[in-house]
């Protein structure tokens, strides 16, 4: 009946081609209406930080593969989130929309806070620099006002690659790389990472070399049997690839390139970026144990001031923890910055990420630790869906003139967007019930039209 597999069609979900990702996806989702894929009932959890493969994703998971995987598995609501790029923007709210999942999109980059120049924030051993965030981008087409900005940060990273590549073909030879011919095909749209370099050295090793095990435990200074179980059966295995990345890349390695003030662009530059296109700065938070973020009070002073409006958490590091020590540490402070952002009336955006290996698909929602930040998580996720759909489909968004003018304190304005977000059905049904709403009405009047449609919580 059918000429492909189900596994070939899930294999096609993650083909650098969009044309053979979008025609996978219809396909895995027509079998699914008739019956012949069973789909997980739909659950009460979200994961709104998922990289793609379009900065790095350690499953190998596009945006329409993502989507996929969403639906599959009964997950609520998904969000991406890609370092530097909006590049999977479209894709990942069209394929939203064709399975009727609850999506949301956002851009995560290095940013300049010279109020901070002296203390670490979230990048470890990079005083100044903070991983920072946009989320609710209803389109990758970015405003000519902004161009030059969304140009710089793709420029400012595939400098920062090349300096790295230089230091790390100097110690590796005669195992080099080139980045345009070794690197790029690696990505689907040219955005590369450390990541995708690691692959490129492992793949000229095993080419150019009769023992790449031996020439790797004399590079990172390991024993050979470390490094061959740390290689696996396949030889790039994803411990090998962590080894490599950490020794050679990071920190302390020998193409480590330690950033300075102009290295990335200012809190100002990047929130000027993120607000032009529709969307929410949003606050990364680590742990709360570096001296930058034992100073958080001050830091989200600064960085509301400066028009964040979000803040993103990433559970999983903060409890899964071996130790049982810092284990309490760190559950103590995920605490402490839940009960913070709500202070701040700051929406929560959780998530794994999916970038590094191990990563899992979803936070333990059912974990007991876990449990009584549960809601907060949910408002979160309930929240920036509720402005992606009314954004893209109204023009009723957090950063629009509507919103200013009627829900001007973000107390209010955060509680509408979660309502309208808790009452939007995903897909065409929530297309098709905002289609008639305009600047005209008010906010209760949104709430009333998306309440009288009887639309699904």
């Amino acid at each position: 009946m059918f000429e492909e597999t189900e596994a070939t069609l899930r294999r096609q979900l993650n083909d650098f081609d969009p044309a053979v990702r979008a025609r996978a996806l219809a396909k895995l989702k027509t079998r699914a209406d008739v019956g012949l894929i069973k789909l997980a009932p739909e659950r009460e959890v979200a994961n709104m930080h998922c990289h793609t493969f379009f900065s790095f994703n350690a499953y190998g998971y596009s945006p329409t593969g993502l989507a996929w995987v969403a639906k599959e598995h009964g997950y609520k609501l998904m969000g991406i989130v890609d370092f530097d790029v909006l590049d999977g923007v479209d894709e990942w709210l069209q394929a939203c929309t064709l399975v009727e999942l609850r999506g949301s999109a956002g851009i995560e980059t290095r940013a300049y806070v010279p109020e901070f120049a002296d203390k670490v924030i979230n990048s470890p051993g990079e005083p100044g620099i903070t991983y920072h965030m946009g989320i609710g981008f209803t389109s990758g087409t970015i405003p000519d006002s902004v161009a030059d900005i969304a140009r710089s940060l793709r420029e400012r990273a595939r400098k920062r690659n090349l300096a790295i590549l230089e230091k790390v073909n100097a110690y590796l030879d005669p195992v080099t790389i080139d980045y345009e011919r070794d690197v790029l095909p690696l990505t689907p749209g040219g955005n590369a990472t450390e990541r995708h370099m690691v692959r490129a050295y492992l793949t000229a090793a095993d080419r150019l070399l009769p023992n790449p095990a031996r020439f790797w435990s004399e590079k990172l200074d390991l024993p050979l049997p470390e490094v061959l179980a740390l290689m696996g059966t396949t030889g790039d295995a994803p411990p090998i690839q962590n080894a490599i990345r950490k020794k050679l890349m990071k920190r302390g390695g020998v193409g480590y390139v330690q950033p300075d003030s102009g290295s990335f662009p200012t809190i100002e530059e990047f929130h000027r970026f993120v607000v032009a296109c529709g969307a929410l700065p949003c606050v990364a938070w680590l742990d709360g144990l570096s001296e930058g973020e034992q100073q958080m009070e001050a830091l989200l002073d600064l960085l509301v001031g400066k028009g964040a409006a979000a803040l993103n958490i990433i559970p999983e590091r903060n409890w899964n923890i071996v130790n049982p020590e810092v284990r309490e540490q760190k559950v103590a402070r995920l605490y402490e910055i839940v009960e913070l952002a709500a202070r701040y009336h700051l929406p929560l955006n959780i998530g794994t990420e999916m970038n590094s290996f191990g990563q899992p698909h979803i936070d333990a929602f059912d974990e007991p630790v876990l449990q009584p930040l549960v809601p907060a998580f949910l408002d979160g996720a309930y929240f920036i869906y509720g402005h992606t759909m009314l954004q893209r489909h109204a023009g009723l968004g957090y950063q629009s003139e509507w919103a200013q003018m009627h829900l001007p304190e973000r107390a209010e304005r955060n509680e509408f967007y979660t309502r309208a977000g808790r009452a939007i059905p995903p897909g065409q049904p929530g297309i098709t019930l905002l289609s008639g709403l305009d600047d005209t009405y008010t906010p209760d009047r949104v709430l009333d039209h998306l309440s009288d449609a009887d639309a699904p919580e």
